[in-house]
């Protein structure tokens, strides 16, 4: 479908006409010469020539090309554009950031795949989040992994593919051996600062305690719901693991209520993924999108065939010359 930008510019085809009627001929003025032997070469000339015949039509030919060229010059002024098959963009409709532990114990191997083989933790997680993210389509995605400290490993992109990538080239220590939940909330937030979407979801993983953030989960989670961050929390340890790898759910399940979150743990891989099936249906909402329909511009096709129709003009006007003279 074609359409014209500025349609109203196509009043202009008439200014030649309106011209030719409100303004006078114009008659140039040219300098003469008086010689008294100018009216016997006149009748000379008339009696060895004809009138040219080809003189009339060959002026109405140049005139019909001048006022084409016209018409495709107030044509290509419109704007003339090419509207192109409708394309549907999703727009982000939730700001989603997942917290990856990648502390030592996250290489424990007692998960259990659909196979029946045993896997670590961290394997199991990074299956289950890549089919979670197949699902999160309308969303804002983000990565914020940690160990000894955390670290942004995807900013908030629609770009679902790369953050599954990035997802799966995350190793176990490869922050460090230790646990930072709370610093880890702590740069989560930081993230949403510049987030303009009203749903702000954290979805943490962790299977030990924190064992040397500078700011406690406790209080990282009352700053979240300060700056309306909801978080929920999955653990993946053994409650029964003492030390440093011990999984402290008093303490995550604080986090997650006091954020209007939930808690959940996970003792193998189906549990894992039915607590993420359980996500999906918490925090359900509708896709937004918006369609439009790309414009194509086509202007220089009449200018292109103002630019032929010139040429045929001079090389008319080139052909009547020879004609009246040959």
């Amino acid at each position: 479908m074609i359409l014209l930008a500025y349609p109203w510019l196509l009043a202009l085809l008439l200014l030649p006409l309106i011209a030719r009627i409100l303004l006078p001929a114009y008659h140039p003025q040219k300098p003469a010469l008086w010689a008294p032997w100018y009216a016997r070469v006149i009748n000379l000339l008339k009696g060895n020539h004809a009138p040219n015949k080809q003189s009339a039509p060959q002026s109405r030919s140049q005139l019909t090309l001048t006022w084409a060229m016209w018409a495709l010059l107030v044509l290509a002024l419109t704007r003339p554009q090419f509207l192109e098959e409708p394309i549907s963009q999703t727009l982000p409709t939730r700001d989603l950031l997942l917290i990856v532990d990648l502390s030592g114990s996250m290489e424990a191997n007692d998960f259990t795949a659909p196979d029946g083989e045993k896997i670590d933790r961290l394997t199991a997680v990074k299956s289950v989040l890549d089919e979670f993210l197949e699902r999160r389509e309308g969303d804002r995605v983000g990565l914020i992994v940690f160990g000894n400290a955390p670290f942004v490993q995807v900013p908030f992109t629609q770009d679902l593919d790369a953050c599954r990538i990035l997802l799966e080239e995350t190793t176990v220590r490869m922050a460090g051996p230790r646990t930072v939940f709370g610093d880890a909330i702590g740069l989560g937030i930081t993230l949403f600062e510049r987030s303009e979407v009203e749903d702000r979801v954290i979805i943490a993983l962790t299977d030990g305690n924190d064992t040397g953030s500078k700011v406690p989960p406790a209080e990282a989670a009352k700053i979240a719901k300060d700056q309306d961050v909801q978080i929920h929390v999955v653990g993946v340890g053994d409650p029964t693991t003492t030390g440093e790898d011990a999984l402290d759910e008093d303490a995550l399940t604080t986090v997650a209520s006091t954020t209007g979150g939930q808690y959940f743990h996970a003792n193998d891989r189906d549990e894992l993924e039915s607590i993420y099936t359980e996500l999906d249906r918490i925090d359900s909402r509708d896709i937004e999108s918006e369609t439009y329909r790309p414009r194509r511009d086509l202007f220089y096709w009449p200018l292109a065939a103002v630019l032929a129709l010139s040429c045929a003009q001079v090389l008319l006007s080139s052909t009547r010359k020879e004609v009246q003279h040959g």
